[in-house]
């Protein structure tokens, strides 16, 4: 059962291994990570559950992240979206912020993500976790590893 003391943010991701790693590293944040793997996956969840904030992938099976996130501020204009992809074009950025994102940030770029993510969740918890959090703490963290996104676009 979910911690009600952590925010929720919802991931779509089709790369289940990079998603699963980010998940532990954001908990160590006071966030939670679910996982979905495509567009199609995440919607039943979208309506039905409440996030603090969406990290959508630009590249996605079946419908891609831009078109989800308009659907997503077709029902939602509220919730936070932030894209986290290696569409790492200024074209790419600008159709993320013209679907609805409020944030682009371009793979692997970690350190970037929280700290655009802390600033997106409204939650005083993961702010709190965020600032206050010390130097050895911090420090403790396990290092995101780099890895290469190389992905073709599909036709």
């Amino acid at each position: 059962m979910p911690s009600s003391s952590l925010a929720r943010v919802l991931s779509v991701d089709d790369d289940a291994d990079a998603g699963e790693m980010l998940g532990l590293l954001l908990k160590s944040y006071g966030i939670e990570v679910t996982c979905a793997h495509s567009a199609l996956e995440a919607w039943p969840m979208i309506t039905a559950e409440a996030f603090d904030l969406y990290l959508l992938d630009a590249w996605l099976p079946q419908l891609d992240g831009f078109e989800l996130c308009r659907q997503i501020r077709a029902i939602d204009r509220e919730t936070p979206v932030l894209f986290y992809s290696g569409a790492a074009y200024e074209a790419d950025r600008r159709q993320g912020m013209a679907a609805g994102a409020n944030a682009y940030v371009v793979k692997p770029d970690v350190t970037d993500l929280i700290e655009t993510m802390t600033g997106l969740i409204s939650s005083p918890k993961v702010a709190a976790s965020a600032v206050n959090m010390s130097p050895q703490t911090a420090a403790s963290l396990p290092a995101m590893p780099q890895f290469q996104f190389a992905r073709s676009r599909a036709a």
